[in-house]
C-alpha cells in the first residue's frame, strides 16, 4: 500500500524551476566528485538483460521484473533491471581493470513491487559503480575506507549546494559513523530494523550499517540482500557478520533516517556457495552468471549503488522523491501532495 508523510507547515525552498537546474549541478558535481575519489571511469550500461542468465539483481528475490518478447530474436524473453549489481561485476573483467580503479554507469531501473512513498518510487536512477580490488583486501577495513571516500563526496557536494544556494545550510556531521546490525539488534531488541535505523540515525546524523542481509544472534536478519552479489556471511573481526552495509543520513524534513546508498565486497566463490544455501536457492549455481564466478571466472570487486533522486532530494530539503525526478503515482497521493505544497514533477 502506498504511504505519504506529510512534514507539518511543509513549502520548498526552491521551486520547481529552481529545482530542476539544481538538479543538473548537483548530478554533474556529485559524479565527478566520486568518479575522482574512487578512480572510475564512466560507462555506458543496459536498461535490460536476457532472462534465465542470473545476471539481473534479484533483491530480495520476490520482487517480479518487468519483462518482454523480442521479435526479432524468436521472441527471446528480456526483462527490465533492477540494478546492475551482477552486469558491473562482468564489465570490470572484461576492462581487465588493475585494483583501485573501477567504473560508474547511470541505472535505471523499473521496481514494479516497490511499496510507494515519499522515498519509493517505481522508476529508479542510481550511480551504479563497480571497482576492481585485491584479494588480500577482503575485509572490513577495505570497505570502511572506502565508505569514508563516498562520504567525503557527500560532504563535498553538500557544501557544493550550499555555496550556490544560501538558504539551504549544511547538516551533514563530520564524520560518518559505522555500526554493526547485529549490535543494533542487541541495543534495540524491542524495535524493528527501521526503529533502530531511526534511533541511531537520529543520534549520529550519518552511520553505515555493516553486515545486511546476514543472519543476526535472534535469528533474524536486518534487511533483504540477494545472496549472488553482496558478501554478507563472511566472519569479520570481532564476530561481527558482513562485508557490505547500507549508509544512511538523518533526514530533517521528514524526521527520519534515509538511506543514500547500499554497497560492500562482493561474494568470493566460497561465500556465494555458502549464501545460495543459506537463501535455499542452491540451483542458482547452474545459471551463467554463477557458473562463471564460481569457476573463478571474474575479478575481485567492492561496488554499490548511489540514488540519484535521493541524493537531490536530501539536499534540496524535499519532502517527496517525487520532486526530483518523474515518475507515476497513485491518484490519491497526487492530490494528497498537491494540497500539502509538495510539487511533483
Amino acid at each position: 500500500m502506498s504511504q505519504l508523510f506529510v512534514p507539518d507547515g511543509y513549502k520548498p525552498v526552491l521551486n520547481v524551476k529552481e529545482t530542476e537546474k539544481a538538479i543538473v549541478l548537483i548530478k554533474d558535481f556529485f559524479q565527478l566528485s566520486l568518479s575522482t575519489e574512487l578512480n572510475l571511469r564512466r560507462v555506458t550500461a543496459p536498461l535490460f538483460v536476457k532472462s534465465g542468465t542470473g545476471i539481473n539483481d534479484d533483491l530480495n528475490g520476490v520482487e517480479r521484473s518487468v519483462k518482454f518478447p523480442v521479435k526479432d530474436m524468436g521472441d527471446c524473453q528480456m526483462e527490465i533491471v533492477h540494478s546492475l549489481a551482477k552486469w558491473k561485476r562482468m564489465k570490470v573483467t572484461e576492462l581487465n581493470l588493475e585494483p583501485g580503479f573501477g567504473i560508474y554507469t547511470d541505472m535505471n531501473a523499473i521496481r514494479a513491487d516497490e511499496e510507494l512513498d515519499n522515498l519509493h518510487s517505481l522508476y529508479v536512477d542510481q550511480w551504479d559503480w563497480e571497482m576492481s580490488m585485491k584479494e588480500e583486501d577482503r575485509n572490513v577495513g577495505f570497505l570502511k575506507e572506502t565508505v569514508k571516500k563516498i562520504y567525503r563526496c557527500l560532504k563535498q557536494t553538500e557544501f557544493f549546494v550550499y555555496d550556490r544556494y544560501e538558504q539551504l545550510k549544511p547538516c551533514l556531521p563530520e564524520n560518518i559513523t559505522f555500526v554493526y546490525a547485529d549490535e543494533l539488534q542487541k541495543k534495540y531488541p524491542s524495535l524493528t530494523p527501521k526503529q533502530r535505523e531511526t534511533e541511531e540515525c537520529k543520534k549520529y546524523g550519518a552511520i553505515f550499517i555493516i553486515g545486511i542481509g546476514g543472519r543476526l544472534p535472534d535469528g533474524s536478519i536486518h534487511d533483504g540482500r540477494a545472496p549472488d552479489y553482496d558478501d554478507w556471511i563472511t566472519e569479520t573481526e570481532g564476530g561481527h557478520i558482513g562485508l557490505n552495509g547500507d549508509l544512511m543520513v538523518w533526514n530533517p524534513v521528514l524526521n527520519s533516517a534515509m538511506e543514500l546508498s547500499s554497497m560492500g565486497i562482493r561474494v568470493s566463490p566460497e561465500s556465494l556457495r555458502k549464501q545460495l544455501k543459506e537463501r535455499g536457492c542452491p540451483e542458482r549455481e547452474k545459471l551463467d552468471f554463477h557458473s562463471r564466478l564460481l569457476n573463478g571466472e571474474f575479478t575481485q570487486t567492492i561496488g554499490g549503488g548511489i540514488g540519484q533522486s535521493r541524493l537531490c532530494m536530501y539536499f534540496l530539503k524535499k519532502a517527496h522523491i517525487g520532486e526530483t525526478q518523474v515518475s507515476s503515482w497513485p491518484d490519491k497521493m497526487i492530490e494528497d501532495c498537491r494540497k500539502s505544497n509538495i510539487a511533483i514533477l
